[in-house]
């Protein structure tokens, strides 16, 4: 618990056994069998050391960078432990509400962090004069997890200045239908980019994510990262996700979401006393309704799992996440969220 918010919870404490997961960000129906294939056909290899060079030019070639500018990681938290570890930054800053890891990782590491915090008469929507001058690294969610806000590139741009990192947490990119905002290949003195393979392809038991930035900064986590840290069977992930097979296939599924978002936001709209805020671009919509830290549980008893707010700084217990998911499981979502709040 820091001051107040309990920043080591997550989604997937939410879920249990027979209920409807809205709680937890990770696509529906993956990873897909293409991909299950591709992962066990690594399984012949385990008795060798991992070797990654194949996955670094992958996800390279992915982003249309070298392999000198990728790191590989054990999933995107280890990347936050990993730039909390490498960088010493002086006056770090966490923008706010957002996924929690980040900040979690620098006090880890003994770092004393600040917090911008959006607002929701804002839109949660990001001024870059908002964050400290003296600030020397910079961390933000794009889009924001849990807010579904999706930064324009040239606000995050604004961000970058000499002196300072800027890490910015694209977790949830691929889920954007042409990835307009990302600055997964931008050339910023500073950036730092993580990406994740979780969320897309349901591989959060696998563990397999990475970094984007400049040599000098990749050396600098990669000093601080274990050896092997990314397994075999990751690295095969991390290869297949990466082809032109897998990139046109995430294209689809981002419109698919967007859909399947638009009606969960219509069907939200008749919910009544319930509010959004701002544009959702993300897997995910954050609501606030009177009385949600009650109604999540009584959701629970329905058959229904969604996401607590209240671990965000920034919000409190009337805000609630609540994952994409098919117009069938909306439906039942919302009918039942309906009655309940009559």
């Amino acid at each position: 618990m820091v001051d107040g918010y309990e920043l080591e919870h997550h989604g997937d404490l939410e879920v249990g056994d027979g209920l409807v997961d809205l709680a937890v960000n990770v696509r529906a129906e993956t990873p897909p069998g293409w991909l299950v294939d591709a992962i066990a056909s690594s399984l012949t290899d385990l008795a060798a050391y991992p070797r990654q060079d194949a996955a670094l030019a992958a996800v390279a070639a992915r982003h249309g960078i070298t392999p000198s500018r990728v790191l590989l990681t054990a999933g995107a938290a280890e990347a936050f432990v990993l730039a909390a570890r490498a960088f010493r930054p002086r006056h770090p800053v966490v923008v706010h509400p957002q996924f929690t890891e980040p900040e979690v990782a620098l006090r880890s590491a003994g770092h004393l962090v600040d917090r911008v915090i959006l607002r929701p008469e804002d839109n949660f929507v990001l001024d870059p004069a908002a964050v400290p001058s003296e600030a020397d690294l910079v961390v933000i969610g794009n889009p924001t997890n849990p807010t579904s806000v999706l930064h324009p590139a040239d606000d995050l741009r604004e961000l970058a200045r000499p002196g300072r990192i800027l890490l910015v947490d694209e977790a949830f990119m691929d889920a954007v239908p042409g990835e307009p905002e990302s600055l997964a290949a931008a050339s910023i003195p500073g950036l730092v980019v993580i990406r994740s393979l979780t969320k897309t392809w349901g591989l959060a038991g696998l563990r397999i994510g990475y970094v984007l930035a400049a040599p000098s900064l990749i050396e600098q986590m990669a000093a601080v990262q274990p050896h092997w840290p990314v397994s075999t069977p990751a690295l095969a992930a991390a290869i297949a996700c990466s082809n032109e097979r897998a990139v046109t296939e995430a294209a689809a599924a981002a419109l698919d979401i967007e859909r399947q978002r638009d009606y969960l936001l219509d069907k939200l709209g008749t919910v009544h006393g319930l509010s959004t805020y701002g544009v959702a671009r993300a897997p995910f919509v954050l609501v606030r309704l009177a009385g949600a830290a009650v109604l999540r549980e009584s959701l629970r008893e329905q058959g229904f799992a969604v996401r607590r707010g209240d671990t965000f700084p920034g919000l409190g217990p009337d805000w609630l996440r609540v994952a994409v998911r098919s117009p069938d499981v909306t439906d039942g979502f919302v009918k039942v969220l309906r009655d309940l709040v009559r």
